[in-house]
């Protein structure tokens, strides 16, 4: 199971999220659970299962790419990265990137199995 991580700024477009997914596959979504409700999450996870995760929660997550920009933001270095991580887990699988975070307009978007 693929699983796609995405950290996104209050209010972002949801094209502004397709385009940064763009032909990326996924089975699953996961980010953080204050952006439950966002329109660009709920466009992308359509369909598919998404799983919320708590600032600590992602916080406990070793990732290749920590933003202090996110720390500052949401309290934890990595939303994207690490939340496709632990939902991949969860799901079953190994819970590695197959995809480092990739970063669009007000987005960041990771794969993980």
């Amino acid at each position: 199971m693929i699983v796609l991580g995405v950290g996104v700024e209050p209010g972002t477009p949801a094209e502004f999220l397709r385009e940064a997914v763009g032909d990326l596959a996924y089975d699953a979504v996961a980010t953080i659970d204050r952006r439950l409700g966002e329109p660009a999450i709920e466009a992308v996870a359509h369909g598919c299962k998404l799983l919320l995760f708590t600032t600590a929660e992602l916080d406990a997550v070793h990732v290749p790419n920590p933003s202090a920009v996110v720390r500052r933001l949401t309290g934890t270095g990595s939303v994207a990265e690490a939340a496709a991580i632990l939902a991949a887990r969860e799901l079953g699988g190994v819970g590695e990137l197959v995809v480092e975070k990739r970063r669009g307009r007000m987005v960041t978007v990771a794969l993980a199995h």
